[in-house]
């Protein structure tokens, strides 16, 4: 080796890397065969914005890569993990550690007001500071004078910035996102997108986004279009409408 030559590190491993993965749902003649040899790298830090028809599988691939659904083949690798091996119980912590998820509906606790809805997954993982971490976390979404409401007493706006305050409040290394915007108006809609990008930003986490709408998908650095459960070449992509 020359003398003033040095070793190259590795570059960064993806963020989330799915290998010919394959879903079908359902049983006897109602299963359908939902993903189809679905490949596909996420960089760490990247924003991905899945789009397609309905009933193209982007939900499906969400909830694979986000643990809650389980592939029946094919190797799905998130922040360094293989899922695949993982009984429910690992999956669950798994996603406790690395991953925030923010669904159209906020499923939220009825019986919880905004802080302890947001303090669940903190308690879950054992934190000493859940409510003082949850609080924080309202706060920097604009809550911070409703931490004592019910869900009942949030217009849906407020409500989702509860869901997305929960996702959040762990600091997860991978952020997914099913149509989070689908029940707002428009104008709370983007204020809610705002905050999860601010948020990506802001921790340096990965955004996987399922989306019908094409301003959303525009905002990210990148857009994955599924068609009856497989990934359309990125050749044909471009210059594609979201």
């Amino acid at each position: 080796m020359p003398p003033h030559s040095q070793a190259q590190p590795a570059a960064s491993s993806p963020a989330i890397r799915l290998h010919d993965v394959e879903l079908s749902l359902g049983a006897g003649a109602a299963r359908v065969h939902i993903l189809k040899g679905v490949s596909l790298e996420i960089a760490q830090g990247e924003a991905v914005g899945l789009i397609g028809p309905s009933g193209s599988g982007k939900s499906s691939l969400l909830m694979v890569l986000a643990g809650l659904e389980r592939a029946d083949s094919g190797r799905v690798t998130v922040a360094g993990q293989e899922l695949t091996g993982l009984d429910e119980d690992a999956l669950a912590r798994f996603r406790g550690r690395h991953v925030g998820i923010v669904f159209q509906a906020f499923h939220l606790i009825p019986t919880m007001t905004a802080v302890e809805n947001v303090a669940v997954p903190l308690e879950l993982a054992g934190r000493n500071d859940a409510f003082e971490r949850a609080a924080a976390e309202l706060a920097a979404v604009g809550l911070g004078h409703r931490l004592d409401h019910y869900p009942a007493q949030l217009s849906g706006g407020e409500q989702q910035r509860v869901a997305v305050a929960r996702a959040l409040a762990p600091e997860p290394r991978i952020l997914v996102a099913d149509e989070p915007t689908g029940n707002l108006d428009e104008t709370t809609g983007r204020q809610i997108m705002d905050l999860l990008f601010a948020a990506q930003a802001r921790h340096g986490s990965t955004l996987v986004i399922v989306t019908h709408d094409p301003t959303l998908a525009r905002r990210c650095d990148r857009t994955v279009r599924l068609r009856s459960g497989v990934i359309e070449p990125e050749a044909v992509l471009a210059g594609t409408p979201a």
